[in-house]
C-alpha cells in the first residue's frame, strides 16, 4: 500500500471513482440483500434471518463514532485499501464456514466484521473524494459516484443471485440438494472475496492518497481532537436546518422503500400487483437500478452546469414526486408488464437524479471545513438513521390502512421535504467559498 505522490497528477478521477464506489456499494448490498437469500436457501428461519441481517448493518449508522480517528493516522488511501483486502479475506472465510455444523452463528460474526470494515471503507473513500476533488469536480463526478455505487446492486442482486441459481443446478448433478445449495453459496461468497481483493490490489496503484494524517499524535491528543470534531459538527452554522434537511429529504422514501417489493409481490385481491419473483427482479432490480445509474450520471452534469444552490429544490421534486407512480399502480392495478416496468423505471430515474443533490449538499454544505471526512460521515449516519426509522414502522402502517392508502400517506410524507429543500440556507457557494452573512 505504498503512496505515490504523483497519483493525483497522473490519473484521471474516472480511473478510480467508479471502482472505489463500486467497492463501497458491493459489501453493503451483499450483506443487506444477498445474504438474506443465502440464509433462506440454507434453511435458516425467517425470524432469525431478519433479526441478524438487520443487526449487522448497524455499523453504517454508527460509523461517525470512529470516523474522526481515520483522519489522525496514516492516509485515507491506506484505510480504503486495507478494508477492501480485509473484506475480501473475510468473505473467503464466510465461504469456508458454510459447510460447518454451526455455520450460521459463525457466518453472522464474520459478516459483522465485514460490516464494520465496509462502514470504515465508506468513511475513508468519501474522504479521498473530498480531499482530491475541487467543489466543481465534486459536482461533476457526483453522478458517477452514485452510478457505480448502485451498479453494485445490479451485480450483486442480479448477477450473484443468478449465479447462485446456476451453481445450484450445476452441483445438483453431483451432490444431493442440500449439499448443492451449500456449495453454490460457498462459490458465490468466494467470488465476493476475489472481487474485493482484486479491487484492493487495483487501488494500491490507482487511488490517490488524500490528505496526510497528522504525525506524532498521542492518544490523549486524539481524544481531545475527537471531542472537538463532535463539538464542531453540532455547533456549525445552520446545523439544525441541515440535520432536518438530511432527515426529511428522504423521509417519504423511508416509508416507500420497504413496502414496494411487498406490494409488487402481494396478490391482486390484497391490493398488490401479483408479480412473480422473476418479474420483480427484472423490473425493480435490473431495469430500475439501471435507470437509477442513468439518472445519477445525468444529475452530476446537470448540477455542475447549473449550480447546486439554484437547482436543489428541483432535485428534491425529482427525487420525491416519482413515488406517485406507486399510488397510481395501487389504485389501478394494471396487468400490463410494460406499464408497470415503465412506472418503476420512471421512479428510479427520478430517484437517482434527485439523490445526487442530497449527497452533494452534505459534502459541500454540511461537511465542509476542518474535519470534512468525519463530518460527512456524521451526515451520512444521520441520513441512514432517517431512512431506517420510517422504514421500521412502514409495515405497521401498510398493514393498518392497506397498500392504496399507504401510498396516499407517502404523498403527504413528501411535503416536509419540499419545505426544507426550498428554505434551507447555504453556507458556501458552488465554488466552495464561504458566503457572507
Amino acid at each position: 500500500m505504498s503512496e505515490d505522490k504523483s497519483t493525483k497528477r497522473r490519473y484521471s478521477p474516472m480511473t478510480w471513482i467508479p471502482s472505489v464506489y463500486f467497492a463501497m456499494g458491493f459489501p453493503f448490498v451483499v450483506l443487506n440483500m444477498v445474504a438474506v437469500l443465502m440464509f433462506k436457501g440454507l434453511k435458516i428461519s425467517d425470524s432469525q434471518i431478519a433479526l441478524w441481517t438487520s443487526l449487522i448493518m448497524i455499523p453504517w449508522t454508527l460509523k461517525p463514532l470512529w470516523s474522526p480517528l481515520l483522519g489522525m493516522y496514516r492516509t485515507k488511501k491506506f484505510f480504503v485499501v486495507l478494508t477492501q483486502l480485509l473484506t475480501g479475506c473475510v468473505f473467503g472465510l464466510v465461504a469456508l464456514v458454510l459447510n460447518m455444523p454451526n455455520f450460521f452463528a459463525i457466518a453472522i460474526a464474520l459478516l459483522a466484521i465485514i460490516a464494520f470494515s465496509g462502514a470504515t471503507h465508506d468513511v475513508a473513500t468519501d474522504g479521498v473524494y473530498m480531499d482530491e476533488l475541487s467543489a466543481e469536480d465534486q459536482a461533476k463526478y457526483i453522478g458517477w459516484q452514485g452510478a457505480f455505487y448502485n451498479l453494485a446492486k445490479i451485480v450483486a442482486t442480479g448477477g450473484l443471485v443468478y449465479l447462485a441459481g446456476y451453481m445450484i443446478s450445476y452441483f445438483s448433478r453431483k451432490y444431493d440438494g442440500e449439499n448443492a445449495i451449500v456449495y453454490a453459496w460457498m462459490s458465490v461468497m468466494f467470488l465476493c472475496g476475489v472481487i474485493m481483493v482484486l479491487l484492493g490490489l487495483y487501488h494500491t496503484k490507482m487511488l490517490p492518497s488524500g490528505k496526510a494524517a497528522k504525525e506524532n499524535v498521542s492518544l490523549k491528543e486524539s481524544m481531545i481532537e475527537l471531542w472537538d470534531v463532535f463539538r464542531e459538527f453540532f455547533t456549525k452554522k445552520h446545523i439544525v436546518w441541515y440535520i432536518c434537511f438530511i432527515i426529511l429529504y428522504r423521509f417519504a422514501e423511508g416509508f416507500v422503500v420497504k413496502i414496494v417489493p411487498l406490494f409488487l409481490k402481494a396478490p391482486v385481491d390484497q391490493q398488490g400487483l401479483g408479480l412473480s419473483e422473476q418479474e420483480i427482479g427484472l423490473y425493480y432490480g435490473t431495469f430500475g437500478a439501471a435507470a437509477f445509474v442513468f439518472g445519477s450520471v445525468l444529475a452530476g452534469y446537470y448540477i455542475s452546469a447549473k449550480g447546486l444552490r439554484k437547482v436543489l429544490f428541483r432535485l428534491c421534486c425529482c427525487f420525491n414526486i416519482p413515488f406517485l407512480v406507486y399510488m397510481f399502480l395501487a389504485f389501478y392495478q394494471p396487468t400490463s408488464g410494460i406499464l408497470i416496468a415503465a412506472a418503476i423505471i420512471f421512479e428510479y430515474f427520478g430517484y437517482g437524479f434527485g439523490f445526487a443533490g442530497l449527497i452533494l449538499f452534505m459534502m459541500q454544505q454540511v461537511a465542509a471545513g476542518k474535519h470534512q471526512m468525519a463530518h460527512y460521515a456524521f451526515a451520512s449516519g444521520i441520513m441512514n438513521l432517517g431512512v431506517m426509522v420510517p422504514g421500521m414502522i412502514s409495515g405497521f402502517i401498510s398493514d393498518w390502512i392497506g397498500y392504496k392508502y399507504f401510498f396516499v400517506f407517502t404523498v403527504i410524507a413528501m411535503i416536509p421535504s419540499f419545505l426544507v429543500a426550498y428554505f434551507v440556507p447555504f453556507t458556501y457557494n458552488d465554488k466552495g467559498e464561504k458566503l457572507k452573512d
